[in-house]
């Protein structure tokens, strides 16, 4: 089974920095295109932030300039430094992998157990 781990969220103050990590294991032969996810209190799951096995990058408006995704030297270990944050990132970050290749076949939608992110004003 995939398992998908995050770690690195916290209590930040407004403008200050937090770098979060996702990495996956369990028997993976390949895995495509990361994302993190976040949800903050009361609101739905939204995109932030996409990164392809070849290291192209893709962000969404509210976080774009502030935030890089990039992989690790660790293999299916990817990061995301979050710089500038601001009270409205407050949330549960998650780690997401659309599809992973693994040695017992293809499993999609994999997810993390979520980060907390806080940051205060």
């Amino acid at each position: 089974q995939v398992q998908l781990v995050e770690s690195g969220g916290g209590l930040v103050q407004a403008g200050g920095s937090l770098r979060l990590s996702c990495t996956a294991s369990g028997g993976i032969k390949s895995i495509d295109t990361m994302a993190w996810y976040r949800q903050a209190p009361g609101q739905q799951r939204e995109l932030a932030a996409t990164i392809t096995s070849g290291g192209s990058t893709n962000y969404q408006y509210f976080v774009k300039g502030r935030f890089t995704l990039f992989r690790g030297d660790a293999k299916n270990t990817i990061y995301l430094q979050m710089n500038d944050l601001q009270p409205e990132d407050t949330a549960v970050y998650y780690c997401n992998a659309p599809r992973i290749v693994t040695d017992r076949g293809v499993e999609c939608e994999k997810w993390g157990q979520g980060t907390q992110v806080t940051v205060s004003s």
